[in-house]
């Protein structure tokens, strides 16, 4: 299973390091993912969720 947000489906993105003499190296840019619990279909479950849908509320958050 990949580490993507369930809500979003926000993942890793890749791209190139780029040196001053010009040479291009892989790299990878990993979001902010947070484990949380959150309500679905009125259970708490644990899920992946990135931290810019937590702020935007997308998410009901389990306590």
């Amino acid at each position: 299973m990949a580490r993507e947000c369930v809500v979003c489906g926000k993942g890793r993105q890749t791209g190139h390091f780029v040196s001053h003499s010009n040479i291009k190296t892989n790299r990878v840019w990993e979001p902010n993912l947070q484990k949380v619990r959150i309500l679905v279909e009125g259970r708490p479950e644990r899920h992946y969720v990135c931290t810019k849908c937590l702020k935007a509320g997308k998410v009901q958050r389990a306590i």
